[in-house]
């Protein structure tokens, strides 16, 4: 007869080991995308409130900082998030108190760098994720919202490096500037393809940003909705063809017990029985 194995209960893994050696998301990116949420909400009102400057860094250092909280699943990923995020940080606050101390420049090229490497992390989780949950969720809306950041640092770079690189249509003359609220309008109206025509793209430069932008916010929602629809019927195929698993396994142990007793119906007549009847 076979002998069954004794039961040897499996000890699980710590969610936050197993997240530190694969380098998947430890911190909850839940958190960043309410940063970044709060900044899009706040940023058409900080201009017109006194100390807006001083609300705009922050928002911008509460950005950041969960940014780099959100990507630090593995050590080397912090490491490089703090060496793009700390100068960052420094040329932001450098920028509030000294404001002629460093050319805008140099702060918007920082900024370009951390939010590039940021949205690399971000788009490497959700590539490796096995399933779909709130996290993988959270980090697509979070790289959307991240793109619309990037390109809006960018076209304030372009308008700092060549002026008059965009033409205003409507709106006050002391308004028509990328400075501030504008660009982030100008950038997601541009991602979600739905510009207004308030603001025009005018050098050659602008023009290649702007049509970039919309290129890549198209394919960024179609290639993330295939990417969820496929982990998510992946998740489902594989959830059914554990079940005849199970199934195989019970049959195995009953087969592995022994042969069952047979009923009074089904056993076999003694000989004297025969015998007597004869």
């Amino acid at each position: 007869m076979f002998r069954a194995a004794p039961f040897k209960p499996r000890m699980a893994t710590p969610s936050r080991a197993r997240d530190a050696s694969s380098g998947v998301v430890r911190f909850s990116v839940a958190y960043f995308l309410v940063a970044l949420v709060l900044l899009y909400v706040t940023a058409p009102f900080v201009q017109s409130v006194r100390n807006g400057i001083l609300i705009e860094a922050v928002l911008m250092t509460l950005v950041l900082l969960s940014a780099v909280l959100a990507v630090s699943g593995r050590r080397r990923t912090l490491w490089w998030a703090m060496v793009f995020a700390v100068p960052a940080l420094v040329e932001k606050w450098v920028n509030y108190w000294w404001p002629d101390l460093l050319p805008p420049q140099v702060s918007l090229g920082m900024g370009l760098v951390f939010i590039g490497f940021i949205l690399l992390c971000l788009l490497g989780f959700i590539l490796r994720a096995p399933r779909v949950n709130s996290e993988i969720l959270c980090a697509g809306v979070a790289t959307y919202l991240l793109l619309g950041l990037l390109w809006a640092f960018a076209y304030l770079l372009v308008e700092r490096l060549a002026p008059d690189s965009f033409a205003f249509t409507v709106g006050p003359p002391t308004s028509r500037s990328l400075a501030g609220f504008n660009s982030l309008y100008f950038s997601i109206t541009t991602l979600a393809t739905s510009g207004y025509g308030d603001i025009v793209p005018v050098s050659n430069l602008a023009r290649m940003l702007a049509m970039t932008e919309s290129m890549v916010g198209l394919f960024y929602v179609t290639l993330l909705i295939a990417r969820l629809v496929s982990l998510y019927s992946s998740q489902g195929l594989s959830d059914d063809a554990s079940e005849p698993l199970v199934l195989s396994d019970n049959r195995l142990a009953a087969d592995t017990d022994g042969p069952k007793p047979r009923s009074e119906s089904q056993q076999i007549p003694d000989s004297t029985t025969f015998a007597g009847k004869d």
